[in-house]
């Protein structure tokens, strides 16, 4: 099965939390906060989106960061994606 989104949506796969700090102190998991970087799956058409003209800014492929509470969580094929608004992808990484 594959997510195809609509609209200004996006399709997320979030990127995996690291288990240790950069001084070496290893996280237990209930400590661990998700990352709020992720991998872009899917791109919507874009198009007019409530009456405005929407241009994507993101590319399948590329690692973006995300606003912490944005998006809805889905389940497909036992992988987990988030699907969020492009206005709520805050920053591009390079």
């Amino acid at each position: 099965m594959k997510l195809v989104p609509l609209g200004d949506r996006v399709v997320l796969k979030q990127l995996v939390a690291e288990e240790t700090t950069k001084s070496g102190i290893v996280l237990p998991g209930q400590s661990k906060e998700k990352p709020q970087q992720a991998e872009v799956v899917a791109v919507g058409p874009g198009g007019v989106v409530d009456g405005k003209e929407v241009q994507m800014n993101v590319e399948e492929g590329q690692q973006v960061i995300y606003s912490k509470y944005a998006g809805t969580s889905v389940e497909v094929d036992e992988e987990e994606y988030i699907i969020v608004k492009q206005d709520d992808i805050l920053a591009i990484l390079k």
